[in-house]
């Protein structure tokens, strides 16, 4: 895919399209009050649609981000972009800096918001991509050059957003709403709440992160009582940041209060000190809230009058869960897969004898280019790893069901089962093929407490 074909007259094009009155690095919503947008949610994830220099893409929304970041670039022969300067990005992970390319004067259109002048960071290092985590394309992540013009409401439930200017909106009286305000630093907000780990209440001071699709991540500190020393828990990869891979422990706490909302049992991180050295030197920065608890709520986000509002919506009560089996999936290159055509043909008939009739059918098959499901990393000493999977091990079935006919996180849900579910892969090793079977286990059970 040719993303930026003919940048210089398309970008023309949209400038002649409209007026000046447009600001110049800031979104605007032409003759309307507000715009409503469709986003697709995956593993928590908003994925929204952006026009570049007349190109359409895939988008994460994330507020834990302050800069838009495009990459994913398959074809980087056709992007032509001007008045560019190299930069180095850091993020989390316990890599180096990345190295990026930052462009001016771009065109952006989200919905029928419209900015005429967007900085953008192009960054072509191919472990930043989050197409082979998600299974569906998505070709960078914008956070605050959203959220710094307009007041964002965010239905998690319905899976909308609604761009409202601020000089416009009027807010409603809402008795189940509570709000919070907003703390910022580099262009990232923080919101304050409380966490329960034992039987103490903990103020914490987090970032509010919808491009996590975790639900909490803590920053260990013994002086706080923010620790696993007394807390069943296995250590885990959780993910890839700017700056490399991320890697902690996962466990549960007790409880998290915001204000007059309560969630019990919830899943929480506690990322290495490595990973998180950059994110560490915040000040009174304690961690992030993700969309594992943010997707309970529907969003007002209001970054000029510093506040976020949040509602209860059907999403609260549901339980959390973790991957059980140990097993990191991502979508990984396409295989070829034969699949039987429904409608067989008839290939001729004919008389046998005076009583009966010989009828032919010939059963027809067609090839079809379909994702291949890795297993990329395997969690130390888990089912899978006893079972005998390994890395590069590629799914073709799970539990009766051909993966070819199942999205990546369709596949990904039979991890994150109740303990004792049973497992049942065909995988693809090489030019071998493998059954497995496994039973998901209480991940936390085998680790005993210190007295």
């Amino acid at each position: 895919m040719k993303l930026f074909k003919k940048i210089a007259a398309s970008t023309l094009l949209c400038l002649l399209s409209f007026t000046f009155s447009f600001g110049q690095g800031q979104f605007n919503l032409p003759r309307k009050k507000t715009d409503k947008i469709r986003f697709q949610l995956i593993n928590n994830q908003i994925i929204i649609p952006v026009e570049i220099n007349g190109v359409e893409l895939s988008f994460l929304l994330d507020t834990g981000v302050s800069k838009p970041i495009l990459f994913n670039i398959t074809n980087t022969d056709s992007l032509q972009i001007n008045n560019v300067e190299t930069i180095f990005l850091r993020g989390l992970g316990g890599g180096e800096s990345v190295k990026a390319l930052r462009s001016k004067n771009n065109f952006f259109k989200i919905g029928n918001a419209v900015n005429i002048n967007q900085y953008i960071y192009v960054v072509f290092d191919q472990n930043i991509n989050f197409t082979p985590k998600l299974g569906v394309p998505v070709h960078g992540i914008i956070g605050y050059d959203v959220f710094k013009n307009f007041i964002v409401e965010i239905n998690y439930r319905s899976k909308y957003l609604k761009l409202h200017r601020p000089e416009t909106y009027k807010y409603k009286d809402c008795k189940n709403c509570e709000t919070f305000n907003l703390s910022f630093f580099n262009n990232k907000p923080y919101i304050e709440m409380q966490v329960t780990l034992d039987e103490n209440r903990v103020p914490v001071k987090l970032l509010v992160d919808t491009g996590s699709s975790d639900a909490l991540w803590l920053f260990e500190d013994d002086s706080l009582g923010l620790s696993t020393k007394h807390y069943n828990y296995f250590n885990d990869f959780l993910g890839r940041g700017l700056s490399g891979n991320v890697h902690g422990k996962r466990s549960v706490i007790k409880s998290i209060n915001l204000k007059s909302f309560e969630l019990n049992d919830v899943n929480v991180a506690f990322p290495d000190s490595t990973s998180i050295s950059y994110a560490r030197k915040i000040k009174d920065r304690n961690g992030s809230i993700g969309a594992e608890i943010l997707r309970r709520f529907n969003l007002i986000i209001d970054y000029r009058s510093s506040k976020m509002t949040l509602k209860k919506n059907g999403n609260f009560k549901a339980s959390f869960h973790y991957n059980r089996s140990g097993i990191v999936l991502e979508q990984t290159g396409v295989r070829v897969v034969k699949e039987v055509l429904k409608n067989t043909i008839l290939d001729s008939y004919g008389q046998a004898s005076k009583d009966k009739i010989s009828i032919n059918y010939v059963q027809s098959y067609e090839f079809n280019i379909k994702p291949a499901y890795t297993i990329v990393l395997i969690r130390e000493n888990s089912v899978a790893e006893i079972a005998g999977l390994k890395v590069d091990d590629v799914i073709l079935n799970i539990n009766g069901k051909e993966t070819h006919t199942l999205k990546l996180q369709d596949v990904i849900s039979y991890f994150r089962n109740s303990p004792g579910k049973s497992i049942r892969l065909k995988v693809e090793r090489g030019k071998e093929i493998m059954n497995f079977e496994f039973k998901l286990e209480d991940v936390f059970k085998q680790k005993e407490l210190p007295k």
